[in-house]
């Protein structure tokens, strides 16, 4: 079904998923405004595969294979058009939780790309209907989210969010094909968190929560997430899982949820995140969060 992809947005999500689907033999452009982001994100993967292939993971000419499916460049021209490719058959956003500045993406791409050309965002919160409220109606009809998870190459579930105008057989056809690619496809209504971000604010919250109550030292911090991954059986603690996907990350996730349900207080972002986030301590990407790192 997919033969080309474009993936808009090249940071810790838009190049997880960038590598993941080369990894898939898929053609794909990974495009992005900051041209230091963008070779960033080019370190990182081959870097990844060069560890994946040190590893037996992969050998040299799968790895070849994968660094010749991906090609890396601006979003925009010089002259401000968007440069990325106009056939692709699907068209991921990742970028910038922030409604306005992804419709008006959209928008621009309406214009841009083919019109059997499948948008999909990313979007780990933010309604999908609201994101393609202002496209055209064939567009919307080939258009969904899809939320990959940190990291994309490794995390096996994928929330396919269809809207009210999104063609039947465009989700299952998207279902079908990640299935056969050893992804977990979700289905799930445009609602606010979809499935897991709503379940994961109370695991973040609660865990904050009591962070807050008990005193936010690193031992604390060590022995919430201690019980939760030896007693509950978590890969990950919550602040350890904070620091990987970015607690500015989580933060503005949780704000963007707690808004839609109209600050419902079992939603509401806590403080420490903020005083965080204020204080620039983002996590690993940061090498300081609830933990520090070299």
């Amino acid at each position: 079904m997919l033969n080309k992809v474009s993936i808009i947005g090249a940071g810790t999500m838009g190049a997880g998923i960038a590598q993941w689907f080369s990894q898939q033999n898929v053609e794909v452009e990974l495009v992005d405004i900051d041209s230091i982001v963008l070779e960033q994100a080019k370190n990182n993967i081959y870097g990844s595969w060069k560890k994946l292939e040190e590893k037996a993971k992969f050998t040299k000419d799968e790895i070849e294979t994968f660094i010749s499916k991906l090609k890396f460049g601006p979003l925009y021209d010089s002259n401000k058009s968007l440069a990325l490719a106009t056939d692709s058959q699907l068209v991921i956003e990742a970028i910038v939780e922030d409604l306005d500045i992804k419709k008006n993406l959209f928008q621009a791409l309406d214009e841009h790309c083919d019109e059997q050309t499948v948008f999909a965002s990313n979007t780990s919160s933010l309604p999908i209907a609201a994101l393609s409220k202002e496209l055209s109606p064939s567009r919307k009809s080939n258009f969904i989210g899809l939320h990959f998870f940190n990291p994309a190459t490794i995390m096996k579930l994928v929330e396919i969010i269809p809207t009210q105008d999104t063609k039947t057989e465009l989700t299952d056809q998207l279902i079908t094909w990640f299935r056969d690619k050893n992804k977990k496809p979700a289905l799930c209504s445009d609602s606010p968190g979809f499935i897991v971000n709503r379940v994961a604010r109370n695991f973040y919250g609660e865990s904050l929560r009591i962070l807050s109550e008990s005193g936010h030292t690193s031992d604390n911090v060590r022995r919430v997430d201690s019980v939760l991954k030896e007693c509950g059986g978590f890969k990950m603690g919550p602040f350890e899982l904070m620091d990987l996907i970015g607690i500015d990350i989580n933060y503005h996730v949780t704000q963007s949820v707690w808004d839609s349900f109209n600050k419902e207080p079992r939603f509401a972002p806590h403080l420490i995140q903020k005083q965080m986030v204020d204080a620039g301590k983002l996590g690993k990407k940061t090498n300081q969060g609830f933990y520090k790192y070299e």
